[in-house]
């Protein structure tokens, strides 16, 4: 470390516990919107994350419950719980949530170490493993009309008896996904987006839902939390690429403001993209990353097999943050710039 240099008063402690508090308007709105379901998806992965995270610092040799109380590995659960269907069944959650805590952070070395956004592996392994689960999205209420209750929606993800027809009724593919399919079977993004599950910017619902996620990521950048850099070259990256496309043909490309109001965008943007582990670190570093998590995005949803790019974008872009970082470094304090001599 280089002087001069400044020591604030953060934890890592304090620091996830903002985290976890601007992710619950996000929460709120998930239950107001979509039903209670999520709120079983989210105790599943804490409680697995926690587990897990006790059990591999205990084989490790290192005394939990340190480790435990700095939050980390319920920010990581609740981040993936929040990026997966909320009437997932309950061993898909688990795997997932083994599948960040075990092998993308704790076999890297712990909280520090990891290379990879540890969220974004357990997504990444769900949707390549089990596509025909990860399709199973809560539709929102004011289209479907029913709404199961908790006891109904653990009966659900548990594996209880619940009605077909019931099922049916109150699940639906997501905007992203209905975008997909109906540009595959070659109509036009108007003719697409005049089915019910839109709005006015994003899918019925969707859209508050990302609003949610951008009122909680918002107070977190006030807070400092947050650099701004991550949230607004990610952002500029979703829309400039979709721009782009959407201007080039709008038949086959959906404008950068339905891009703009997924929830995945908006959870990305200041919840995921901004970790400073996996990231980018130095001031000009972090733009690029996050430009460049945002055009890939925008890249994968267009060509990729997949209808949301958000995970595997973040996670290339943590491939080659180190690389960013290392032809980016601002000069040390004191030193010349380069191709010029300091006086004697």
């Amino acid at each position: 470390m280089t002087s001069p240099t400044l020591h604030g008063n953060d934890s890592v402690t304090r620091i996830m516990a903002w985290v976890l508090a601007a992710l619950v308007p996000g929460v709120v709105a998930y239950v107001w919107l979509f039903g209670p379901g999520i709120l079983v998806t989210l105790a599943i992965a804490t409680a697995t994350a926690v587990a897990a995270e006790a059990a591999m610092l205990k084989a490790r040799g290192y005394p939990a419950k340190p480790f435990l109380l700095d939050l980390s590995a319920v920010v990581t659960a609740w981040l993936l719980a929040l990026s997966l269907p909320a009437l997932a069944p309950w061993w898909l959650i688990v795997v997932g949530t083994l599948a960040a805590i075990v092998v993308a952070k704790q076999l890297y070395g712990g909280l520090g170490q990891n290379i990879f956004n540890p969220a974004m592996v357990g997504y990444a392994v769900l949707i390549v493993s089990f596509p025909a689960q990860m399709t199973h999205w809560p539709g929102p209420l004011e289209l479907t009309h029913a709404q199961l209750t908790l006891a109904q929606s653990a009966a659900v993800i548990f594996g209880g008896e619940v009605p077909r027809a019931t099922l049916d009724a109150v699940t639906m593919a997501t905007p992203l996904d209905t975008l997909r399919t109906g540009l595959l079977q070659q109509f036009t993004v108007d003719e697409v987006m005049r089915q019910p599950v839109f709005g006015r910017f994003g899918g019925v619902g969707f859209e508050w839902l990302a609003f949610a996620f951008w009122l909680g990521g918002l107070v977190l950048w006030a807070r400092r939390i947050i650099d701004w850099r991550v949230p607004m070259a990610f952002l500029l990256g979703i829309w400039l690429a979709a721009g782009l496309l959407h201007f080039y043909d709008a038949g086959r490309f959906g404008s950068p403001w339905f891009h703009f109001f997924t929830p995945s965008v908006a959870l990305a943007a200041f919840f995921i993209a901004t970790d400073p582990v996996s990231g980018a670190t130095t001031p000009r570093g972090k733009l690029i990353f996050g430009f460049g998590a945002g055009v890939l995005t925008i890249a994968i949803r267009t060509w990729g097999g997949f209808p949301d790019g958000v995970a595997f974008a973040i996670l290339l872009m943590n491939l080659a943050a180190p690389l960013i970082d290392q032809y980016t470094q601002p000069r040390v304090y004191g030193e010349a710039r380069a191709g010029k001599e300091t006086r004697p």
